[in-house]
C-alpha cells in the first residue's frame, strides 16, 4: 500500500456499502470497527494469519458478528465493502483472525461476539492491481485461471445440462 491516508468520506462510503448488505431475515448481525490508529493496526497484525496483509495499510475494518452463526452474512458485508473500496481506487484484503480472543480483548469486543474477518484497506502501491476506468471484465475472465462455466453450472439437477445445451 502507499503511505497515504484514506479520507473519512471514503471510509464512510465503504462501511455504508457494508451496512447496505443483505442479511438473513434482515437481522444485520454485523458491527464494524474502523481502525486507522497506527499502534492499533500494528497490534492487529499479531492476531491474523497473514500479518503482511495489514502491513502498511491505511485502515482496517474489523467485521464483528453479534451472532457468530451468521458467517454467510459476514461474507456478504465484507464483499460489499471490498467492492465499494475498489470503486474508490482503494485496495483491500480480507484477513482471518488467528487469535480471536486476543483481538477481542484488544478491541473491547464482548466475548459472545465473533470476528470473522478483518479487511485491510489502502491505496495500491505502484505495480499492484488497481481499478481502471477502461477495465474489460470479459478480457479479465479470459486471463484468469478458473474452471470453465460449463463445468460449474448445471441445469435443474447436479450434472444436468446447462441452459442452451
Amino acid at each position: 500500500y502507499l503511505p497515504r491516508p484514506i479520507p473519512e468520506e471514503a471510509l464512510e462510503r465503504i462501511v455504508q456499502a457494508g451496512r447496505a448488505s443483505g442479511s438473513s431475515r434482515n437481522r444485520q448481525p454485523w458491527r464494524f470497527i474502523v481502525v486507522t490508529d497506527r499502534t492499533i493496526l500494528r497490534d492487529l497484525r499479531t492476531f491474523v494469519f497473514r500479518p503482511a496483509n495489514l502491513e502498511g495499510c491505511a485502515a482496517a475494518v474489523v467485521v464483528v458478528l453479534t451472532n457468530p452463526r451468521a458467517q454467510f452474512d459476514a461474507g456478504r458485508t465484507a464483499q460489499n465493502m471490498m467492492l465499494a473500496a475498489w470503486t474508490l481506487g482503494i485496495g483491500s484484503c480480507p484477513n482471518t483472525p488467528s487469535e480471536e480472543a486476543a483481538m477481542q480483548a484488544r478491541l473491547n469486543i464482548p466475548a459472545e461476539m465473533s470476528i470473522p474477518t478483518v479487511l485491510s484497506l489502502g491505496y495500491p502501491a505502484p505495480g499492484e492491481p488497481r481499478p481502471r476506468a477502461d477495465a474489460d471484465p470479459a478480457a479479465k475472465l479470459g486471463r484468469i485461471n478458473r474452471l470453465p462455466l460449463q463445468e460449474l453450472v448445471f441445469g435443474e439437477t447436479y450434472g444436468g445440462s446447462t441452459a442452451g445445451e
